[in-house]
């Protein structure tokens, strides 16, 4: 199997920053991407089902989490951004960043030491930290929480293609240790429906499942979820939607949309939101 361990998932989707890296009209650059996947990650993409097929989705996620993360750190003044299960993520070093801000990267130790190692003299934009904690461990994870949200006033958390892997009830949990940091005040995640649960489960269901990988978290009721956790939607960017608006459209996708303009509103809606970008923002309150 391709996919041996969960931290396989990390070179995958560097593949696929590499991939859009080497177009001439690339929506983002990460000249460290090819390097980090390395030949385990180019293997994942042209051996797994659908495996090229899917780049557009995970470069899409990747060109909106760039753009909303520079937002939230230039126009509302985030201090902080946290990146938990960062894995192969290389912003800190590639994104125009303001000096003065801290950023953290979260994750196990292994996958760490590996892209310390692999960007080893690659100068950070900003202040940069890596820190090794198992997310599973609640205690140790409450405790570092604890430490940065004492350090911070604006954080910013991130957690790309974390949650999906997680059974809702650790979701939970994360959120509740999450919003009782006050500092805390922004979570950026992605999140797919149970609609594109049943496509996932088809196609990759087998191979992630040998890796110990597989997918849990589809929320039926979408970033409603978080709301008894304290975090309710700021603002929601759909993968189907971004991805005609940056020209990085799946296969077909002008039947997609064509078979949509014969569904009710509230079929256009579910499609709409199928997967997509969220930014929570902290309430004073979990609205229970």
């Amino acid at each position: 199997m391709p996919i041996r361990h969960i931290s396989d998932t990390a070179r995958w989707v560097a593949y696929y920053r590499a991939m859009e890296t080497e177009r001439p009209d690339a929506l983002f650059v990460d000249p460290w991407a090819r390097r980090l996947a390395g030949a385990k990650g180019e293997e994942i993409v042209r051996t797994i089902k659908q495996g090229q097929a899917s780049a557009w989705a995970m470069i899409v996620r990747t060109a909106v989490f760039d753009e909303i993360i520079l937002r939230v750190v230039q126009r509302e003044r985030a201090d902080l951004v946290i990146n938990l299960a960062a894995g192969l993520d290389t912003r800190p070093f590639r994104l125009a960043l303001p000096p003065a801000l801290r950023w953290v990267d979260v994750d196990l130790p292994d996958i760490l030491a590996y892209k310390s190692e692999t960007l080893a003299g690659v100068p950070p934009r900003c202040v940069y930290e890596a820190i090794t904690t198992d997310l599973t461990d609640a205690a140790a994870r409450q405790a570092l929480f604890a430490r940065l949200g004492g350090s911070a006033t604006r954080a910013l958390i991130v957690t790309e293609g974390l949650l999906i892997y997680l059974l809702p009830e650790q979701v939970a949990t994360l959120a509740d240790d999450l919003h009782a940091q006050p500092s805390f005040q922004w979570w950026l995640i992605d999140i797919a429906s149970p609609w594109l649960k049943k496509f996932m489960q088809r196609t990759w269901d087998k191979t992630l499942i040998a890796g110990n990988s597989q997918m849990h978290f589809f929320p039926p009721d979408g970033t409603a979820f978080f709301r008894p956790h304290g975090w309710r939607e700021a603002e929601y960017r759909s993968t189907v939607e971004e991805s005609r608006r940056l020209r990085r459209e799946m296969r077909l996708a002008w039947v997609w949309r064509l078979m949509s303009t014969f569904a009710s509103a509230a079929r256009r809606e579910e499609q709409r939101k199928i997967s997509g970008a969220a930014l929570l923002e902290r309430t004073v309150a979990p609205e229970r």
